[in-house]
C-alpha cells in the first residue's frame, strides 16, 4: 500500500483556516447539543408516559371498587365466566380500552378476566398490598405480557375488605405512544440544528472578517511573537481601552512608572493619581515627545490613538540623556567660564608685570593681595554660614561662575544653615536649579545680581533665591512648574522645563512645597519650604577637666606671647 500523499492528508485533517475550523467546531457542538436535547427530552417523557399509564390504570380500578354491585357479587354469586362481575368488568374494560380487568376475592381468587378460562383460579401476582388496604400502582409483567398495573383493595357494605381489582393497560401501547412522538422530537431538533447551522455559519463570517482570514496557528504565533516583543524592547508600552482604563503594561513601562498588574484594569486616575503623567498618557495634554516627570524619571510620552476607540502611549527614559545634557550644559558654562577667567587671569598677570617693570614693588604686593582675598572672602563667607559642605561647595562654584558672567552672587547675612541635613543632595539639587535659572534671568541685565538665602527654623530649612531679572508675570506663576513649560530657547541636547518641575518634585516628596513672587526690588523671589529637613540636634560632649585646663593654658601663653 502506497502512503497517503500529503495533500491528501491535509484534506483529510482539520482545515487551516479560522472561518471553516469555526464553523466545523459550532456545527458539531449544535448537533451534539440537539442529540443530547433530545435524549434528555425523551427520558422525562417515558416516565412521563409510564406514569400516566399507571395513574389511568388506578383510577379505572377505582372506578370499578367503587360499583357496589361488583362487591356484593363477588359475596354473593360464584366465580363463573357469564357472571355478573364478568360482564360488569368487560363492559368497563371495552369502555376504558384497558387491557384487563381482573376481580379477586379475598383469597385471591379471579372473578373476571379476559381469558374466561382463568376465571376461578388464582391470580398470578402477590395481591397481599391489595387485600392488606393499600393501594398499588406499577409496571408489571403477568400472564398478559408487560403492562401498566393499578390495584385498589374492594370494600363491602359494612365497610371490610371483601377482594381487591386489578387494572392493566398494555405497555407496548405505551411505547407505542412514545415512538409515534419521536419523529416530531427530531423534526424540532432538526429545526434547531438548521437555525444553530445558520448562526454558527454567520458568527464564522464574523470571526473570519476579525481575524483577517488567518489560521489559528498563525494567530498564536502572533501573539508569542507580540509577547516577546512588548516585553523584549527598552520603551514602556501603556495600552487603554476606549473607557480609558489600563488594559496592558510592558515590563518597562511598569518599571518607568512604578506601577503593577494591579494597574490593569483601573483608570490612569486610580492607577497613577493626577499629574501631568496621567494627563498626557490619557490624551488631555496633545502633542508629540512630551517631556513628563514620575518620581525621580523624566519621560518622554508619545500616545497613538486605535481603531477601537482606545490608545497605545509610549514612554522613553531621558534621565540618564537628561542628566548628561545638564552635565554638559554645566561643562559649557565652565568652559566659558574658564575661558574668560583665562583672559582675566591674563590681564591680571600683565597688569602684575607692569608693576614689575616699573619697579612698583608695594603696589604689585597690593594688587595680589586684592586678588586672592576677594576669592578668600566669599569662600569663608560661604563657609561660615552654610556648614553643610555640599551646599558650601555649591556655592563657592557658582560664585565663580556667576562672577565671570558679570553676575553678583550674594549669600543673604541671615543665612544660617548647620550640618544637620537629612538629605543633603536634594538640597543641592533644589539650591542648584534655583541659582542656575537666576544667573540665566539676569543674563545680559544691568546691575545683575542673586542672592541666596538659607536658614534655618527648628527642623524646618527655608530657601530663598532672588534676582534683579524681569520677574515671573502673575498668570505664569504656577505654569513654570509644569514639566515641559519654559520660556527659554532649548538646548541643542533636547527640551528645557525640567529643573522648576524637579524642584517641586523633590520639595513635595518631603512635604514641603515651593513658590514664586515678586522680590523687593523687582525680579523674581523663590521660596523653598522643606519640613523636617534637619535632623535633631545632638547633645554638645561636654569637655574634660584636663582638657579644659590645658586649653586655659594654652591660651593665656598666646596672649603673653603676644
Amino acid at each position: 500500500m502506497s502512503p497517503t500523499p500529503p495533500a491528501r492528508r491535509r484534506r483529510l485533517g482539520l482545515p487551516r483556516r479560522v472561518f471553516s475550523q469555526v464553523l466545523l467546531m459550532q456545527l458539531a457542538i449544535a448537533a451534539g447539543v440537539a442529540v443530547l436535547a433530545t435524549g434528555l427530552f425523551l427520558a422525562p417523557l417515558s416516565h412521563q408516559l409510564d406514569d400516566q399509564a399507571m395513574r389511568r390504570a388506578l383510577a379505572i380500578a377505582r372506578t370499578v371498587a367503587q360499583d357496589p354491585e361488583i362487591a356484593r357479587d363477588v359475596q354473593n354469586t360464584a366465580p363463573t365466566a357469564d357472571g355478573p362481575v364478568q360482564r360488569a368488568a368487560e363492559r368497563i374494560r371495552l369502555a376504558t380500552r384497558a387491557e384487563y380487568i381482573v376481580v379477586m376475592d379475598w383469597r385471591g381468587v379471579r372473578w373476571s378476566h379476559t381469558d374466561p378460562r382463568r376465571i376461578g383460579r388464582p391470580v398470578s401476582t402477590d395481591p397481599t398490598e391489595a387485600l392488606a388496604g393499600r393501594e398499588v400502582m406499577g409496571i408489571d409483567k403477568g400472564t398478559l405480557a408487560r403492562s401498566a398495573r393499578g390495584k385498589v383493595p374492594l370494600y363491602g357494605a359494612d365497610h371490610r375488605i371483601v377482594g381487591a381489582v386489578s387494572v392493566g393497560i398494555a405497555y407496548d401501547s405505551v411505547r407505542a405512544r412514545l415512538l409515534h412522538a419521536i419523529p416530531g422530537l427530531l423534526a424540532y431538533a432538526g429545526g434547531a440544528l438548521a437555525v444553530g447551522a445558520l448562526a454558527a455559519w454567520l458568527i464564522s463570517r464574523r470571526v473570519q472578517r476579525q481575524t483577517r482570514d488567518l489560521a489559528f496557528s498563525d494567530i498564536a504565533a502572533l501573539l508569542a511573537e507580540r509577547e516577546a516583543m512588548l516585553h523584549g524592547i527598552r520603551e514602556g508600552v501603556v495600552a487603554l481601552d476606549r473607557t480609558g482604563r489600563v488594559r496592558l503594561l510592558n515590563d518597562e513601562a511598569r518599571r518607568l512608572l512604578g506601577i503593577g498588574d494591579e494597574a490593569v484594569g483601573r483608570s490612569l486616575d486610580e492607577a497613577l493619581g493626577a499629574g501631568r503623567t496621567t494627563d498626557v498618557l490619557a490624551g488631555r495634554v496633545t502633542g508629540t515627545d512630551l517631556l513628563t516627570v514620575r518620581g525621580q524619571r523624566v519621560l518622554v510620552a508619545n500616545r497613538m490613538p486605535t481603531g477601537d476607540g482606545g490608545a497605545v502611549a509610549t514612554l522613553r527614559d531621558r534621565t540618564e540623556l537628561e542628566q548628561l545634557g545638564r552635565e554638559l550644559d554645566s561643562t559649557r558654562g565652565l568652559i566659558d567660564a574658564l575661558r574668560a577667567q583665562d583672559h582675566e587671569h591674563a590681564n591680571r598677570m600683565h597688569t602684575l608685570l607692569g608693576l614689575l617693570e616699573l619697579e612698583m614693588y608695594d603696589d604689585a604686593v597690593e594688587f595680589v593681595g586684592e586678588v586672592v582675598g576677594d576669592h578668600r572672602a566669599t569662600s569663608e563667607q560661604v563657609t561660615e554660614k552654610i556648614q553643610d559642605p555640599l551646599l558650601a561647595a555649591l556655592l563657592v562654584g557658582k560664585a565663580t561662575v556667576a562672577a565671570e558672567r558679570g553676575v553678583a552672587l550674594w549669600v543673604s547675612d541671615r543665612t544660617r544653615l548647620p550640618d544637620r541635613l537629612v538629605d543633603p543632595g536634594g538640597l543641592v539639587t533644589v539650591v542648584g536649579n534655583l541659582v542656575d535659572n537666576a544667573l540665566d534671568a539676569v543674563a545680559a541685565t544691568p546691575h545683575a545680581r542673586v542672592e541666596v538665602e538659607l536658614r534655618a527654623e527648628g527642623r524646618t530649612a527655608v530657601l530663598r533665591v532672588c534676582d534683579t531679572g524681569p520677574g515671573v508675570p502673575a498668570d505664569q506663576r504656577e505654569l513654570i512648574f509644569t514639566e515641559g513649560w519654559s520660556t527659554k530657547r532649548p538646548p541643542a541636547h533636547g527640551k528645557r522645563g525640567i529643573g522648576l518641575s524637579l524642584v517641586r518634585r523633590l520639595a513635595e516628596r518631603q512635604g514641603g512645597s515651593v513658590s514664586v513672587d515678586e522680590a523687593d526690588g523687582g525680579g523674581a523671589r523663590f521660596t523653598v519650604v522643606l519640613p523636617e529637613a534637619l535632623a535633631e540636634p545632638g547633645p554638645e560632649p561636654e569637655p574634660a577637666p584636663a582638657a579644659a585646663a590645658e586649653g586655659a593654658a594654652g591660651s593665656a601663653a598666646g596672649k603673653e606671647s603676644r
